[in-house]
């Protein structure tokens, strides 16, 4: 085994790069930048979830999120109430804009996927599924 196959973690971060300049690529057609996909895609699985919830879940700051936030919403694709029904916290949910743009652009993003995995035959996929669980368990997450 070569010094570059052990670097496990030059790999994962080489992987996430162009992972990520992919999606991009896939997310164009859509005006969607990949922090904006996620956001849609997070907010479909968990409505009214709290910006600061929501920052958290797609590794942004809080601050940053807000700015995304702002975007989606001039762009109709989210909703907010004026003020919160509890608590300090405006609950973020997708409207039906939102809705009908994120299943738009998932088919783009499952295909960067499936590129990704097609080496991959299912015993494979299982272990690299449960090799790189082990490591964000090991680090804490």
């Amino acid at each position: 085994m070569s010094k570059r196959e052990q670097q496990v973690g030059y790999l994962v971060k080489q992987l996430q790069s162009l992972l990520r300049l992919n999606m991009e690529k896939a997310l164009i057609p859509h005006t969607l930048t990949v922090s904006q996909y996620s956001c849609l895609h997070h907010l479909r699985s968990e409505p009214g979830i709290s910006a600061a919830e929501l920052a958290r879940a797609i590794f942004m700051t809080r601050q940053s999120m807000n700015t995304l936030l702002q975007q989606l919403l001039d762009r109709g694709l989210v909703a907010r109430p004026a003020r919160p029904d509890s608590g300090r916290a405006l609950p973020t949910r997708l409207t039906a804009k939102g809705v009908k743009l994120l299943e738009a652009a998932q088919a783009g993003v499952d295909e960067v996927e499936q590129r990704m995995l097609a080496g991959l035959d299912p015993a494979g996929l299982s272990a690299l599924s449960q090799g790189l669980n082990a490591c964000v368990r090991a680090l804490g997450g």
